[in-house]
């Protein structure tokens, strides 16, 4: 280690120990627009000097983890990267899953949570029709929502690092001997009993789909200790996933019964509340992008969306791991800027 690093690194200790942070955590600011269960829209704002360009972009996280994956830090934000942009952008929260909730299901969010942000962002905008980017199972949301609704306002979808094919997901090989013994019977019953999944066990699932990560991590820390925007990032991903809330008992049983067991996200037809849907409904110009190291939603199993949309779907890889994807350090320069092409592509077609 040169002696700069060594400077570097005794820098950011101290940093640490004095301020107790690294990372900039200030979210950029935002206006309440709606409200209702499992339900909150906001409009961010743009920087002060920044002329309005572009459609705008509704923002959809999975169930139980909060919306700060796309608003992770100061300088790795993809929120803050649209509003500089001069883009308007919305985003749609969904609180604290509580045992009261544990009846939810996912319609919930297809036909209620999902369908009033996109209104509600396309009003506030001046009726110009919305791009909607969802991670992980708000991709999946958001397509079965795009499914159901139609066209319009939706002008296009995103779907980042969400799993369509479950079968194609390594680390869930090992629950279909489970299955066969008890887990048609004891898990949903599990589910219902506690109401759903606790946040513990929500927090603890996501490090274990990365346990290599998660288990060298001390030594990667210490490996990187000169470079602070490492240390940051970090350190907010640390604080993002300890903000991860439950899943709804009845959402959890549809997940296990449909996806899981059914795989029917891969067939293109799940049914919810006694309802099919037919993901090849969706119209809209679609864009999936896959990490090449996500464990949760390898590229094979993000794909088959793009099977099922012929000819309007395209499909991408960027570097990362389930969140990098989204929201690590190379984002910046992968994943961000195929959403910008892809975006400018939709509206110059369109107009």
């Amino acid at each position: 280690m040169t002696l700069d690093a060594v400077r570097a690194a005794a820098g950011n200790v101290a940093r640490r120990a004095l301020f107790g942070t690294l990372a900039d955590h200030r979210p950029v600011p935002r206006t309440l627009l709606n409200e209702g269960r499992a339900r909150s829209v906001y409009a961010y704002h743009r920087p002060v000097g920044v002329s309005r360009r572009g459609e705008p972009v509704l923002l959809v996280p999975p169930l139980a983890v909060p919306d700060s994956c796309f608003d992770l830090r100061r300088g790795c934000s993809l929120v803050e990267h649209l509003v500089t942009a001069g883009r308007p952008t919305y985003g749609v929260e969904y609180g604290e899953i509580a045992f009261a909730d544990r009846e939810l299901g996912l319609e919930h969010w297809i036909d209620e949570v999902l369908p009033t942000a996109v209104r509600t962002a396309h009003e506030h905008s001046g009726g110009k029709p919305v791009h909607v980017v969802g991670w992980c199972l708000g991709g999946i949301l958001a397509a079965l929502t795009a499914a159901r609704a139609g066209a319009h306002p939706i002008a296009s979808l995103t779907v980042v690092a969400s799993p369509f094919d479950f079968s194609a997901i390594p680390l869930l090989r090992p629950l279909r001997p489970l299955d066969a013994l008890t887990g048609r019977i004891a898990i949903p019953a599990l589910s219902r009993a506690l109401g759903g999944i606790p946040a513990p066990l929500v927090r603890r699932a996501f490090q274990i789909s990365a346990l290599d990560k998660h288990l060298t991590k001390p030594f990667a820390v210490a490996a990187n200790l000169a470079d602070r925007d490492y240390l940051a990032q970090v350190e907010a991903v640390e604080r993002f996933t300890a903000g991860m809330v439950g899943y709804p008992g009845r959402a959890v049983a549809q997940i296990y019964r449909e996806f899981f067991l059914a795989n029917a996200l891969a067939t293109g037809s799940p049914t919810l509340d006694g309802t099919r849907i037919d993901l090849a409904d969706i119209t809209q110009p679609t864009l999936v992008i896959a990490g090449r190291d996500d464990a949760i939603a390898p590229p094979r199993a993000a794909r088959a969306l793009v099977d099922l949309l012929p000819g309007r779907a395209r499909f991408s890889t960027a570097p990362g791991g389930h969140l990098g994807v989204l929201t690590g350090r190379a984002a910046r320069d992968t994943t961000w800027p195929l959403i910008d092409r892809f975006h400018a592509g939709v509206t110059s077609l369109s107009g």
